[in-house]
């Protein structure tokens, strides 16, 4: 019988295995603080742990970890590991420097089925869901191998994270857990191009993690042909679950916008803009479009996305303008893509 992955275990669900073994509950914290708090990568490494627990955790599960195939630093600082999987599949993650803060972006799938048109994740196809171990040992190789001291956890990388809703809040779970990672739900964030079921069920969580909604055009004509998802869950059918998640949860979103060129960046967007995001009082991240093999698109002048911004707070909307970092590795906005199976 093939041994499970540990980490693929929240706390409770630790601990009804463990009780199972006719072991004590309260071994599931120690096991959890071993896993994560101490990183460590072998049950005999457990040392409060009775011997004969430490034989059966050996028996049943195995520790899993990741190592980077290839590790590559910007001009910027920005740095971006692809991971070979167990399968030869790969991924990418992203560690972004901005003053104090250092933010990860973490992948949650292998490729991506949405098919966004200026984003390099979908152009090798969908593969497969991450699992929530491969998800969390992103975080833990750039914790605890590149020692790096992460303040900020964007769930934005290669993947959509709602289209792998189970395996992805039960990362966030692990990562929330105090007796865990004990990350504050606050530094999450979880990027959606707009599942509206994961939108709902992401509520229903109850974690005070922070949501952005990538919106990239304020009407569906347009954001038909930017996001192939719009077909399925249109603008106001959109707009209306930000709404509900917001009522349900307190908690203010961000409108994440891709300024591209000629498509979506004259002044008549921004007032359009100006009014999704009043009613909705959410905060706009204006992001320039980053180059993308295979699509024309470029980014708009730098001034022109000022005057943009510019037009947002007239019209008393709280917009910030995103640096896009790492360009020349490949690691910004829109251009991780993974590598082909080996």
């Amino acid at each position: 019988m093939s041994r499970k992955n540990i980490k693929d275990l929240t706390l409770e669900e630790l601990k009804k295995a463990i009780t199972a073994m006719g072991e004590p509950a309260y071994r599931a914290r120690q096991i959890f603080s071993w896993l994560y708090r101490r990183g460590i990568s072998d049950f005999s490494e457990m040392t409060n742990i009775p011997k004969p627990l430490r034989d059966k955790l050996q028996d049943n599960y195995l520790i899993s970890n990741l190592a980077p195939a290839e590790h590559l630093k910007s001009a910027d600082g920005t740095e971006k590991l692809l991971f070979k999987l167990p399968d030869g599949n790969f991924i990418e993650t992203v560690l972004i420097y901005a003053g104090k803060r250092k933010t990860i972006c973490l992948s949650t799938q292998v490729g991506c089925k949405f098919a966004c048109t200026f984003c390099a994740s979908g152009k090798l196809g969908f593969t497969r869901n991450l699992t929530p171990a491969e998800i969390i040992n992103q975080i833990l190789f750039l914790r605890d191998n590149l020692k790096h001291e992460i303040t900020n956890y964007v769930l934005m990388g290669i993947g959509e994270p709602l289209d792998n809703y189970e395996n992805v809040s039960r990362a966030i779970m692990i990562m929330n857990d105090p007796e865990g990672m004990a990350i504050g739900a606050r530094r999450i964030t979880i990027s959606t191009c707009g599942i509206i079921p994961g939108m709902n069920k992401l509520k229903n969580l109850r974690l005070q993690v922070n949501l952005s909604v990538s919106l990239h055009a304020t009407n569906n004509r347009l954001r038909d042909t930017f996001m192939p998802i719009n077909k399925r869950y249109p603008l106001e059918k959109l707009i209306k679950a930000s709404e509900d998640f917001i009522n349900s949860t307190g908690r203010m979103i961000t409108l994440e916008y891709i300024l591209i060129k000629g498509k979506n960046d004259s002044l008549r967007d921004a007032d359009e803009l100006a009014k999704i995001a009043k009613r909705l009082k959410a905060k706009v991240n204006l992001v320039p479009c980053s180059s993308v093999p295979g699509t024309d698109f470029q980014s708009t002048p730098k001034k022109e996305i000022e005057k943009f911004r510019d037009r947002l707070i007239q019209r008393k909307v709280n917009a910030t303008l995103r640096e896009s970092k790492g360009a020349d590795i490949q690691a910004a906005c829109g251009q991780l893509a993974g590598r082909p199976k080996e």
